[in-house]
């Protein structure tokens, strides 16, 4: 059984592996550009999103709930990703 705080180190953990990916990549190809604004909003998303969670896990009593509404979260994270990424619903907030 995880302890809460090593749960919150696990959880923040997963954001600074996910940016490792593209850092790592940029490496070995040119494929893969991103700025430092494009680090900076990627790891405002992702480790405003595992605070989120965090937050949920820490104060919502029933497993059900917690699953509901860290899902939404996840949906959510996923849905402003993809808008920022390619514009999937053309809104000035991707730039189209």
């Amino acid at each position: 059984m995880m302890t809460h705080n090593q749960r919150s180190v696990a959880i923040f953990a997963v954001p600074a592996l996910l940016l490792c990916i593209p850092l790592i990549a940029m490496q070995f190809t040119k494929e893969v550009n991103w700025s430092g604004s494009d680090f900076m909003i990627g790891g405002i998303l992702l480790f405003g999103t595992a605070a989120v969670v965090d937050l949920v896990l820490r104060n919502v009593r029933t497993r059900r709930n917690r699953l509901i509404l860290t899902s939404l979260v996840l949906a959510v994270l996923f849905l402003v990703w993809a808008e920022l990424a390619v514009g999937v619903f053309g809104t000035p907030f991707a730039g189209s």
